[in-house]
């Protein structure tokens, strides 16, 4: 009889333990209350939310937005929000003026101060996302950024940052991420759409 550990059991405990790790830390819960508070003052004022990142947290920034446009909980009214996730804008700004651009050069077009800047980096030091944190703080955007692995280069750059601790990998940080994404989203909604939570 094989007594090797079950690796499925193994991978749920580890990612256990990371959102233990995270929730243990009290900065950590700190940076989501500041997270949610800003998202809700920025909707207050009539700005826009914006989120970007690469590979798998680019899909994390689509599912950000889509949360507020369309519908979370129950229905509401649409929320503005974006994910610089269009292909051709992408694929045109990385041509023009390379990679690294392809954030700051839509946060220069569409952030106005009061807006805020979501990022996510599993590892904090994603050119493209540091160029962005650049990009804002010209346009008096605000910024958050979601990381992991001690929070990199972007660490001391942005408002908000909220660091994953413990994973090393990059799919133990997102899953935190999607979940400080979610949390940040129903705290906001909680307090503009109370009637939602009755």
């Amino acid at each position: 009889m094989s007594h090797a550990p079950d690796p499925i059991r193994a991978a749920f405990d580890e990612s256990l333990a990371t959102l233990q790790a995270f929730l243990a830390d009290p900065k950590s819960l700190a940076g989501v209350r500041r997270f949610a508070d800003a998202a809700k003052a920025t909707l207050d004022r009539g700005g826009l939310l914006m989120a970007a990142g690469n590979g798998g947290s680019m899909c994390d920034a689509m599912h950000f937005a889509e949360e507020w446009t369309g519908r979370f909980r129950k229905d509401r009214s649409a929320l503005a929000a974006v994910a610089f996730s269009d292909p051709s804008q992408l694929t045109c700004i990385a041509n023009d003026f390379g990679f690294d651009e392809v954030f700051a050069r839509q946060v220069e077009a569409l952030g106005k101060p009061g807006d805020l800047l979501v990022l996510m980096s599993t590892s904090g030091n994603s050119p493209n996302c540091l160029r962005a944190i650049e990009a804002a703080k010209r346009k008096g955007v605000t910024t958050v950024a979601l990381l992991g692995k001690g929070g990199g280069k972007m660490l001391p750059l942005v408002d908000i940052p909220i660091v994953v601790p413990l994973a090393t990998t990059s799919d133990r940080i997102q899953e935190v991420h999607i979940k400080i994404l979610h949390i940040t989203i129903e705290a906001v909604e909680r307090a503009l759409f109370p009637a939602n939570y009755a």
